[in-house]
């Protein structure tokens, strides 16, 4: 799944592509990808009518981030709310059919035929076409005919506060991780755990969660209850600085994530653990240790790491 870099960039991309083009009309081949964000979604033939009637004739005029969702902002108030989730993919043609731009999971049909088997929902424009394509369909497509309307879901509800945001500062950091009752629901978890969650702060997963414990010295299986305030200012500087800088170079694009403009971001030649257990450390020499926390592989330095 891509984090918060990865996501950024796409927005960027997508903005600079689709803005102010007028939606011609709507394809949705699979209504469950508009039906509900759920891992179980039941599909909903009347949220598909209203996707359809809802967007066609409305332009683009914004494309915004929250957390890992992109958010499309259309004329007259409408929203749209997505989520690449494990295998999505927003491909744009121009009307020409020349210089097909595939930003997120790589799909190699999506290379030589488009729309494809994998192309659920296709967006005709005035100057190209938007395809979403998923392969494993756990991505979603939301329709909002306004403001109020998105509101009241309350989509956003468990997220914390960005990394990049004013809203996430040392103190908010180690409250957070201290308060019993709070987003935290305790520091009784190991702390890569409690940054993967979202309900502290938002975008980071598997990747800049080790890169950043690694670079503030602080063990990825930890328990958050033990970190210090002093541990916790530099964990809070560390994320700052990477995700940056992620965002900088265009995002680690590990696996199969793409960039908008069908290039590969550049950090995963800064990361300095992930993926790379059995390497020695670039601070001390000695090898990295692999661990599992939150069931996903962690990759840390036993000797520089505490």
């Amino acid at each position: 799944m891509p984090e918060l870099p990865e996501v950024e960039n796409l927005r960027m991309g997508l903005a600079k592509n689709i803005l102010n083009q007028k939606i011609l009309s709507v394809e949705i081949g699979k209504p469950k990808l508009v039906s509900g964000k759920g891992t179980l979604r039941k599909i909903s033939t009347k949220k598909k009518t209203q996707f359809i009637k809802g967007v066609v004739g409305e332009k683009f005029i914004g494309v915004e981030r929250r957390a890992k969702n992109l958010i499309f902002k259309l004329t007259h108030g409408k929203i749209l709310i997505a989520h690449l989730k494990m295998s999505g993919q927003f491909v744009y043609q121009k009307k020409n059919g020349q210089n097909a731009i595939i930003g997120g999971h790589p799909i190699e049909l999506s290379e030589t035929k488009l729309p494809n088997k994998h192309s659920h929902i296709i967006f005709k424009l005035s100057n190209g076409v938007l395809y979403y394509n998923d392969t494993r369909m756990f991505g979603y497509v939301l329709y909002y005919s306004d403001l109020k309307t998105f509101e009241a879901e309350n989509h956003f509800a468990m997220y914390g506060v960005e990394p990049l945001s004013k809203e996430f500062t040392p103190k908010y950091f180690f409250e957070s991780l201290k308060n019993k009752k709070g987003r935290a629901k305790g520091r009784t978890g190991k702390i890569k755990a409690l940054l993967m969650d979202q309900k502290i702060v938002t975008g980071l997963g598997n990747i800049y969660a080790d890169e950043s414990l690694f670079e503030a010295k602080i063990r990825p299986d930890r328990q958050a209850m033990s970190i210090s305030s002093k541990e916790t200012t530099r964990l809070h500087k560390a994320i700052i600085r990477i995700i940056k800088r992620a965002i900088k170079v265009g995002g680690s694009s590990v696996a199969t994530y793409r960039l908008l403009d069908n290039t590969r971001g550049n950090y995963a030649r800064e990361h300095k653990v992930y993926g790379k257990d059995g390497e020695k450390c670039q601070n001390c020499k000695k090898p990295l240790t692999k661990t599992i926390v939150a069931g996903r592989t962690t990759i840390f330095c036993p000797s520089c790491q505490r």
